[in-house]
């Protein structure tokens, strides 16, 4: 499945599954939005998805927004699992 990436209100809409064959594009386009910007949220509602290539992704991305002191946030359905992973490693 393709994976879009929509801006509402700040706010960025991830749509489809983050996998080996669409992370590529997911990290790019995410970072490019983080290096530009103070703070960067993205909704998982509409992620069918993630397998560990796109868990690796999430938690580069939020590890480089800690480095350059900016805000990353996920929200929507899953988060939690996200956050905990965060955590998790963080730890580690």
């Amino acid at each position: 499945m393709a994976l879009t990436i929509k801006e509402n209100n700040g706010i960025f809409l991830v749509e489809g599954t983050i996998n080996s064959t669409t992370v590529k594009q997911f990290k790019n386009h995410l970072e490019f939005l983080l290096l530009y910007s103070k703070a960067l949220t993205i909704n998982i509602d509409g992620v069918k998805a993630i397998d560990e290539n796109g868990m690796k992704t999430l938690r580069a991305l939020h590890t480089s927004a800690l480095v350059y002191n900016k805000t990353f946030e996920v929200v929507g359905y899953g988060c939690k699992a996200i956050y905990d992973d965060f955590q998790y490693h963080h730890a580690a």
